[in-house]
Parts: C-alpha cells; structure tokens; sequence
C-alpha cells in the first residue's frame, strides 16, 4: 500500500509520498515512489505511483527507454500534459497486454495507478489521475487535489483547509498532516516522504525534500497536530440532550 496526494494551486502544483511497499512484523519494504521527469525551461513533470509495485515499475522503465530511443512514450517529445498522460495510460495497457493474463492466473488482480502533474512551455500546469485501465481524470479549480493509495484517513483535513487559492506553503504543511493522520491508522503507509513543489510557469524543479523516520518537523506534526485535536475534542461543548435523565 501506499499514499500520495497532488495539489492543482493558483501558485503551482505540490507533490507528495510516501516510500513504504509492505509492513510486516519481520520486515519493512522501501521504495520511492516519485518520478521526475525535466528539462528546465521546457517542461516539468511529477509521476506518483500506487498498487503492484511490479507494474508501476514496469511503467515507469517503459517510459523512461522510451525517452532514451524517442519511443511513442517519449515524454520530452509530448506536445501538452494531456498528450504526456495519455503516454503513460498507453504504457500501463502495454504493461497489462503482457502481464495481467499471467497475474490473473497466479491469483492477482492488476492493480495500479499514477497521479500525472506538471507544464509543458506554451501550455497550463495540470495534474491528472490515471486508472489500472489507462484513463484518467483532471483536477479542476473546484476540485484541486487528487489522491492515490490509502486515500481515506488524510482526505478529511485536505477537504477542510486546501482550496485553489492556497499557497504552496499551506498544501505542504496540509500535506504533512494529512500523511500524519494515514500513518497514524495504517502501518503499510510510512517514511521516507517526498515532497516536490513546482511553481507556474517556471518550468523547473521548486523545492525537493525527503523528509525520514526520524524528521523533526514529522515528530513536531505529530505531537502537536494530536495535542491540538484533543484540545479541540476537550473544549467542546456537549449536546443539550447528554444531559437529560
């Protein structure tokens, strides 16, 4: 499992996840999942993957030969983000054609999915959400973020504080929060996290960190993110009718 969240801002665009592949009690798997993709005063690109870490990896080798040969899959030949998305969706059905049938007999399903993001020069930063099946979705204005993995634990702070007129501070800090509270309920979603920020119309890298187990600003969001929710929880009021006999 894993956990990943972009953000569509009128600043630019925010990436974030997480670097856990499995959790058991003898072991803890690690692998990045964040692909850049530059070239500086052309284009920037951001890939998130999620599901079979097999096929996400496949994907990404397919697309990144592709750049080496100038293949279909060449991401610094595509002329728009939409055409760079459609690149990867092709390669995901490529991977499925020579895999799924394989999987599906071994008992597994074909499970994967990318969050795309970035600008092409002459074009808008956009960011899309590609299925196991290649198509996609886009984040809008009114819907500014998209999340892959273990979705459902950080939604709830995202949906309260990010609209499209947040800075890239305030997604970064929403962000860290919002894989705080996933950590906090599910084991397979851990350290290290990848942060990229990418301002509009720069067509370059903005800042890059990976924060550890061991980050201070990590333990900070944890201790007081919790501190505070349970000072809220303290200072509520109680409803009329818990008083009644």
């Amino acid at each position: 499992m894993t956990y990943a969240v972009s953000f569509l801002l009128e600043q630019g665009l925010v990436f974030a996840s997480d670097s856990r592949t499995s959790a058991g009690i003898d072991r803890v798997s690690i692998a990045r999942k964040m692909t850049i993709f530059e070239r500086p005063g052309d284009r920037f690109m951001t890939l998130l993957s999620s599901g079979n870490l097999a096929i996400t990896q496949a994907v990404i080798r397919h697309l990144q030969e592709d750049l080496e040969t100038g293949g279909e899959g060449d991401l610094f030949a595509a002329p728009s983000m939409f055409a760079a998305t459609r690149m990867v969706g092709a390669a995901l059905r490529n991977v499925y054609d020579v895999d799924a049938e394989s999987m599906q007999e071994q008992g597994h399903g074909f499970n994967a999915s990318f969050i795309m993001g970035g600008q092409v020069d002459g074009g808008e930063a956009r960011i899309f959400m590609i299925y196991s099946a290649g198509n996609f979705i886009e984040a809008t204005v009114e819907a500014p973020y998209l999340q892959i993995g273990e979705t459902k634990y950080g939604k709830p702070i995202i949906d309260r504080t990010i609209t499209f007129q947040s800075s890239l501070d305030e997604a970064v800090k929403c962000s860290l929060v919002s894989f705080d509270a996933t950590m906090r309920s599910n084991v397979s979603v851990g350290p290290p996290i990848d942060i990229v920020t990418y301002r509009r119309d720069s067509l370059k890298i903005g800042l890059r960190v990976q924060l550890g187990e061991d980050d201070p600003f990590l333990r900070l969001i944890r201790d007081y993110w919790g501190g505070a929710l349970r000072r809220a929880f303290d200072d509520m009021p109680d409803p009329d009718w818990l008083k009644r006999p």
